[in-house]
């Protein structure tokens, strides 16, 4: 069965409109967890935008399930992530000007960075998965400097404006779940994906867990955190 890891970050983002004290993520992934969900995923980012510390630290303690944390490069963000010890680190690029990220790891391009922080998190028990577009070069490189897990980015795939586009951007996600299995890699996938666009991608050979967070968080606000989730729960195979 495919899980599903449920992104709390927008509930923060409301929060951080105001300044105030709610809706609190926290609260959020707990409805998150009852709806159904296998893990929580949040990213800290380095303008703390939405996710702050107290966030993580408070979602480590309560959660039931496992802690994906999402985080750049960034010194004192590496720090910290080695200090709360989640389940699971998922690197991914960070620009400060985007609204949300926008493309996958280049791994190539930072592999003599990555390498070394990659075993050293691995060494304090910590998962490690990398954000990757469905490229066979960046998922070699993946392998070959020690992550268990790549997280194919689904958005090209999820924002096609032509039926022609939308299978050229399914088919490179597809051959990519083939080429991350040939080389021994665990695959999760994830952003964008939606209640009308989830199903193709959740039925490829080889996804472990689709990470999804604004489809749901949006559809909350409707139907409830609870129901959101277990909708997109019933989705999945």
């Amino acid at each position: 069965m495919v899980k599903l890891g449920v992104n709390v970050d927008h509930v923060a983002t409301v929060r951080e409109a105001r300044g105030i004290s709610e809706p609190d993520p926290v609260a959020a992934a707990v409805l998150a967890e009852l709806g159904g969900a296998d893990g929580i995923t949040v990213h800290l980012r380095e303008d703390r935008r939405h996710i702050q510390e107290r966030d993580v630290h408070l979602l480590k303690e309560t959660i039931k399930t496992r802690l994906n944390l999402e985080l750049a490069m960034a010194p004192e963000i590496l720090d910290f992530a080695l200090e709360i010890k989640p389940y699971a680190a998922t690197f991914v690029p960070e620009k400060r000007e985007e609204l949300t990220t926008e493309g996958g790891l280049d791994v190539i391009g930072h592999r003599a960075r990555l390498e070394p922080v990659i075993k050293k998190f691995q060494a304090a028990g910590i998962i490690v998965s990398l954000f990757i577009d469905p490229d066979p070069d960046q998922i070699e490189a993946a392998a070959e400097i020690g992550a268990e897990f790549i997280e194919i980015h689904t958005g090209r795939y999820c924002d096609a404006q032509s039926e022609d586009q939308l299978k050229k951007e399914f088919s490179l996600i597809d051959h990519a779940c083939i080429t991350a299995s040939n080389f021994g890699l665990r695959i999760n996938a994830g952003h964008g994906l939606n209640y009308r666009n989830v199903v193709p991608v959740a039925n490829l050979p080889g996804i472990e867990e689709l990470n999804i967070g604004h489809s749901i968080i949006g559809h909350a606000i409707y139907v409830g955190l609870e129901r959101a989730v277990r909708e997109m729960k019933a989705l999945l195979p």
